[in-house]
């Protein structure tokens, strides 16, 4: 199965079409959309964004999203991969990699496989421990978004930040 995008910006197939492609076209267009956001200063296209790549996972991961000082998008990047119920993350990694990107600003993300997206009592402390090492290197933690199948938390909206 082949497909392009053709002038008037409509994908065109040839051959059978499976679910698998059109959920791998959908999230491109996603992340063409969100990469060409000027700032990021809407919680809801976050939300959509984040819960896009994260709610089908088998397996909990930790992304960041590195922002410039205007809260435009450098990178987004997984950054550690764990298993069913946890992911092991390491301050340390975290700033190099924002440090990589010249990141002014962060919006950290995980997922919860198990679908409830209620912040835990080491989602807060891993937060607290993120916030306070890229504070050394004037790096501002914006947010941290839990995924939970098709909804998403914000622990900043939850005064947690």
């Amino acid at each position: 199965m082949q497909y392009q995008l053709d002038q008037n910006g409509t994908y065109r197939f040839t051959g059978a079409v499976d679910a698998s492609t059109i959920l791998a076209i959908a999230e491109s267009i996603l992340e063409a959309k969100f990469y060409r956001e000027t700032t990021l200063l809407d919680p809801r296209t976050t939300r959509e964004f984040l819960i896009a790549k994260l709610a089908l996972l088998e397996h909990e991961v930790f992304t960041a999203v590195f922002l410039d000082n205007r809260h435009r998008v450098l990178a987004f990047e997984t950054l550690f991969t764990g298993s069913l119920t946890g992911a092991s993350v390491y301050p340390r990694e975290v700033v190099k990699r924002a440090l990589h990107h010249n990141a002014a600003a962060v919006i950290f993300s995980h997922n919860h496989p198990s679908g409830v997206p209620e912040p835990s009592s080491a989602d807060r402390e891993i937060t607290s421990e993120l916030k306070r090492a890229l504070q050394y290197v004037e790096v501002r933690v914006l947010d941290h978004i839990i995924v939970g199948g098709r909804q998403a938390t914000s622990m900043a909206e939850r005064g947690l930040i």
